[in-house]
C-alpha cells in the first residue's frame, strides 16, 4: 500500500475529503520527524512507539578505496510496535496468503 492508497481508504471510510486527509497525514509525518529530531519519542497506545536509537561509533570500510573509515556515533529513527499490534499481525491469515501469492509471482 502506498500513501495515496492509504489516503483513499481513509477518505472512503470517514467521508473526509481526500485533500483534508492528505494535509492531516503530512502534518502528522512532519510532527513525528520534528519530535524525533528534537530527541523526543512518541508513544501511541495500542499502535507503537516512534523512538530514536543510538548507534555506537565503529570502523567501516570504503570498498572502492579499500580504506578504513571511522563512523561516529549517531541516532537513527525506529518504530517499535505495541503488543496488541504485533499480536494482530501475527494472527492474521491474510498476510500468509498474500505472502504466498507474492512468492509464487516471483517464481
Amino acid at each position: 500500500m502506498r500513501k495515496a492508497d492509504l489516503i483513499n481508504q481513509i477518505s472512503d471510510k470517514t467521508g473526509i475529503p481526500k485533500i483534508d486527509v492528505l494535509v492531516s497525514l503530512e502534518t502528522m509525518f512532519k510532527e513525528i520527524k520534528k519530535s524525533l529530531a528534537a530527541g523526543e519519542n512518541i508513544y501511541i497506545r495500542g499502535f507503537g512507539s516512534f523512538i530514536t536509537k543510538k548507534r555506537a561509533a565503529k570502523i567501516g570500510r570504503n570498498i572502492k578505496k579499500n580504506i578504513a573509515v571511522e563512523i561516529p556515533e549517531h541516532f537513527i529513527p525506529a518504530f517499535k510496535p505495541a503488543k496488541e499490534f504485533m499480536l494482530e499481525v501475527k494472527s492474521s491469515k491474510n498476510i500468509k496468503e498474500s505472502h504466498e501469492k507474492h512468492n509464487e509471482s516471483e517464481d
